[in-house]
């Protein structure tokens, strides 16, 4: 019987402590513990890893939004390079190239005869 009612006294204590322990961690007393104090340094370095976490994330936010921004460049670029490259098979084929000597009047006419090769002999 005596075993059980210092098991209630036990469990009372750590109640009180774990409010103690609430109490400290509000108020700050918990910091000028020696356990706390002897471990300041590991906390400093996890308090510097998060921040390294959290400036890598955005980090890697901004380039996968700059990569968002060039790929729809890329898309928009790839259609004005197909629309000028139709509209250049359009200009140069040969009845609009002689429709468009005769609208500025240069005074060219179309070859009949096909060009002949030279061959120049060493």
């Amino acid at each position: 019987m005596e075993d059980r009612v210092e098991f209630i006294d036990q469990v009372e204590e750590v109640k009180e402590s774990r409010k103690g322990i609430l109490k400290e961690v509000f108020d700050g007393s918990i910091l000028t513990r020696d356990v706390v104090s002897r471990q300041l340094p590991y906390l400093v370095f996890l308090a510097f890893l998060a921040l390294v976490y959290i400036g890598n994330r955005y980090h890697a936010e901004k380039i996968v939004r700059e990569e968002s921004g060039l790929q729809n460049e890329i898309k928009e670029l790839r259609a004005k390079s197909i629309s000028i490259a139709a509209e250049l098979m359009d200009v140069s084929r040969q009845s609009e190239v002689s429709r468009l000597i005769k609208e500025k009047g240069m005074n060219l006419e179309e070859a009949v005869r096909p060009p002949k090769k030279l061959i120049v002999k060493e």
